[in-house]
């Protein structure tokens, strides 16, 4: 199909909006060093260079299994062509996410009503081009860009199937049914798997989604089809890297260990569960989790919602004396962190399992992103931040809206297509994904939900689809 010469100059001007969004973050706030980054880099360089994939272990090269090898292996891509060179990992990534903007684009418009595909195509298109919060990403030495990307391709595949399709069958030509939608959705998030290991969530949801549509027995053998293609395909990009930590690790390993730790390294799940009924804002993880085993963690640096009374703050100022002493936090004190937990959910156990990962949630989603970028992201309280840094608080206020715009859109999208096909299953995709960080990971970090707002944006596209418009013209005129 020939596309109008207006619709041409619209994707040309997206694209380049996108590019130059792109290559500014990448020139003037490139992070190279921060989290991961330095960690995948030192992998990526080690694999090519020697073979080994894997970073020295008391001066000696050792391999590892601590990360999946989806994310170094695109460094290695970019390396074996570009040398050691992080800023050209980053453009390889610009470029990576300006082919996500295009896969939102498709995804919108198979979202959207037949007569407004091609508006509602180029405003995701837009949106996504001009997010700042993809964009921004396309510049960090992290998994993010490209889990998002193979995310999205693998939401579009999914809309390929019962998932994005009406009640009527549809009956393919022989030769395009040849590799089932199913299968190549499980193969995509296979590859995602092997960026990041919590990629199967969005065949999770899409599972629970025929699970409801598919709920009758005369459909059961459909979904177990469903279900097994989908299975199938996830576990074969996975087979290589299990046979690689067999054979070099001895040692059955689909994914990386939960914690990412070294074989007999110590884990302190008691301290995890203890920060897990108190800790919801971003700020606390770099004042308590990153600094356990590194640095001193000050019980002054806590707030007084961890505390239940005078006498469990002295126990726990007792418990950091004894890590800061050593930086190192013994199982016997982890012990104690951990019967502090129970205590703490045995006497508010809402707290725990609905008040903390409510708030976390809203971490994850009402931030406003800056993270990564050198400004401080404070807006409370607002006197004393405007007058210490008024630059600082408008650009975090900014971005803080922007973001608000992006959800805000979203919502009215998902409302305005609420009985299109698919959206039922994008909508839980953000929910099950959502679910799974607030409760299952200590720390509530932002980015963890960047994988959703190829979703985000396809829903938010859909305020542009002019149905109000048009239904209230079809009502006039009848």
């Amino acid at each position: 199909m020939t596309l109008p010469s207006k619709t041409r100059i619209h994707i040309a001007l997206a694209g380049l909006a996108g590019l130059v969004l792109r290559t500014f973050f990448v020139l003037k706030y490139p992070v190279t060093d921060s989290g991961d980054a330095p960690f995948y880099v030192e992998l990526a360089w080690n694999w090519l260079k020697k073979g080994v994939y894997g970073f020295p272990v008391d001066g000696r090269l050792t391999p590892v299994d601590m990360r999946v090898p989806g994310y170094p292996a695109f460094l290695v891509a970019v390396f074996s062509f570009a040398g050691n060179s992080a800023r050209a990992a980053m453009f390889a990534q610009a470029a990576v996410d300006l082919g996500t903007c295009f896969l939102i684009a498709l995804i919108a418009a198979r979202l959207a009503p037949a007569a407004s595909r091609r508006r509602v195509a180029l405003a995701a298109l837009w949106l996504a081009a001009l997010c700042p919060f993809t964009a921004n990403y396309s510049a960090v030495i992290l998994t993010e860009t490209l889990i998002t990307f193979l995310t999205a391709l693998t939401i579009l595949v999914l809309l390929g199937t019962e998932l994005g399709m009406t009640g009527v069958t549809i009956v393919a030509p022989a030769a395009s049914r040849r590799l089932s939608p199913w299968f190549l959705a499980g193969i995509v998030a296979g590859f995602g798997t092997l960026v990041r290991p919590e990629t199967p969530l969005v065949l999770f949801a899409a599972g629970l989604v025929l699970i409801a549509k598919w709920c009758h027995p005369v459909d059961w053998t459909k979904a177990l089809r469903a279900g097994a293609l989908m299975a199938v395909g996830l576990v074969i990009p996975l087979m290589p890297w299990a046979a690689r930590n067999w054979r070099t690790l001895h040692d059955v390993q689909f994914l990386a260990p939960r914690y990412s730790e070294l074989p007999g390294e110590y884990t302190p799940l008691g301290f995890n569960a203890w920060t897990n009924t108190w800790l919801w804002r971003f700020r606390d993880v770099y004042l308590t989790q990153w600094k356990l085993d590194v640095e001193e963690i000050s019980i002054d640096d806590i707030p007084a919602s961890a505390f239940d009374s005078p006498s469990e703050r002295t126990r726990v100022e007792g418990l950091l004396e004894q890590h800061n002493e050593k930086l190192t936090l013994e199982p016997e004190a982890d012990n104690q962190f951990r019967a502090i937990a129970r205590e703490r959910t045995a006497r508010h156990p809402l707290r725990t399992f609905a008040k903390i990962p409510l708030l976390r949630s809203l971490t994850l989603w009402f931030t406003p992103r800056v993270e990564l970028l050198p400004f401080g992201g404070q807006l409370w309280p607002v006197r004393e931040e405007w007058q210490d840094d008024r630059p600082d608080f408008l650009l975090t206020l900014g971005l803080a809206l922007i973001n608000i715009l992006y959800i805000a859109l979203a919502l009215g999208g998902a409302w305005l297509a609420r009985h299109r096909p698919g959206v039922a299953f994008l909508l839980l995709f953000i929910a099950v994904r959502t679910a799974f960080f607030v409760y299952f990971v200590e720390t509530p970090e932002p980015r963890y939900v960047l994988e959703c707002f190829p979703v985000v944006i396809a829903l938010a596209a859909q305020t542009f689809s002019g149905q109000r418009k048009d239904h209230l013209s079809s009502k006039g005129s009848g």
